[in-house]
């Protein structure tokens, strides 16, 4: 027989189990108005600020609300676990998340669905067959096709160095393992270093950088080429490679556009940037889980482009409207 105190403590665990199932159903349809947390790698880099933009556009036009808080440095998994749990508890309608780790979000995403609350992923790959739908670039696609560009700058010969990222990110992996397989099918180029990584940011990138260009030789001409897999590491090598006057001695191909890596661009220090379409991204990533909330079938994999953009083309209008989205238009002056 149950003591009274069992009693009323059972009693209190039923209402909360009836609360978070009226708020999950009042979120998913119940009449409230949904509220989706966006949850990016970073919220410092200019790709994350297009990525918010999209979700904004998106969050206009479908009438829904969107919470976007990420860590401060993309190195901070602990800070985006607690994210991610937070936004749980708070009973929000969806989550739409780029991990950091294509392992270390697995508990945290595994519980958020076990709750009721789905995860659509955006960016970077989680090993988990959890999430409602995973909204990216084809990021294998896009380093070979970084490859295959690297391949035509050297005319087939010479030795490249690769400045991975970070470890267990799942999307520049998968970048540099595409760029690699590319220019490994052209016999007369040989990979002479692709075990450094940068690190999460730019001042990281450039020590990094600084040092695998050391290493190397490359200020005695034993570099030809150089491949990074994100903004803050194409910028940070781009740093280096002024500061050893190499800028444009080397072919150089990057990754992302930002201010400066364009005004690189311009200036023959680049020799080519893919362009991902992150403002795409941000925008699929709410209205695929709004599609899904509200009862509609939603595409497993969605894959939002990749381009190749060279001093040559970067006036090209539809260039031009990739790689400079009207951010102030939906985040206001200062983003």
């Amino acid at each position: 027989m149950k003591t009274r105190r069992e009693f009323l403590e059972a009693l209190a665990t039923l209402a909360v189990v009836t609360g978070c199932k009226k708020n999950a159903a009042e979120g998913n349809g119940g009449g409230s108005r949904l509220r989706i947390a966006v949850v990016p790698k970073g919220t410092t880099h200019e790709f994350w600020k297009s990525v918010h933009a999209g979700a904004v556009k998106a969050s206009r036009e479908l009438d829904v609300e969107i919470v976007w808080k990420g860590p401060l440095k993309e190195d901070d998994l602990k800070s985006q676990i607690d994210l991610v749990e937070t936004f749980a508890a708070q009973r929000v309608s969806g989550i739409a998340l780029a991990p950091l780790d294509s392992r270390g979000l697995k508990g945290a995403v595994r519980n958020a669905v076990r709750s009721g609350i789905p995860v659509v992923i955006f960016d970077s790959a989680l090993d988990s067959d959890d999430q409602t739908s995973f909204v990216a670039t084809d990021n294998h696609a896009a380093g070979e096709l970084a490859g295959k560009q690297m391949v035509k700058l050297l005319a087939g010969k010479g030795n490249v160095v690769v400045l991975r990222y970070q470890e267990g990110s799942a999307s520049t992996h998968a970048r540099e393992e595409g760029f690699l397989s590319a220019v490994k099918k052209a016999s007369g180029i040989q990979i002479v270093s692709a075990n450094q990584y940068a690190g999460p940011t730019t001042e990281s990138a450039h020590k990094a950088s600084e040092s695998l260009l050391m290493a190397q030789g490359a200020e005695n001409g034993k570099v030809d080429g150089v491949f990074a897999p994100n903004e803050s590491s194409t910028f940070g090598m781009l740093l280096a490679l002024e500061k050893a006057d190499l800028a444009g001695q080397l072919k150089f191909v990057g990754f992302d556009a930002s201010t400066k890596l364009l005004e690189g661009l311009r200036a023959g220090k680049i020799d080519g940037l893919v362009i991902q379409n992150p403002f795409e991204m941000g925008y699929l990533s709410v209205k695929t889980m709004t599609a899904h909330l509200k009862g509609e079938p939603v595409q497993k994999v969605i894959d939002t482009g990749s381009t190749f953009v060279t001093k040559s083309n970067l006036d090209d209008p539809k260039i031009k409207a990739l790689i400079e989205p009207d951010l102030a238009k939906w985040l206001g002056e200062g983003g």
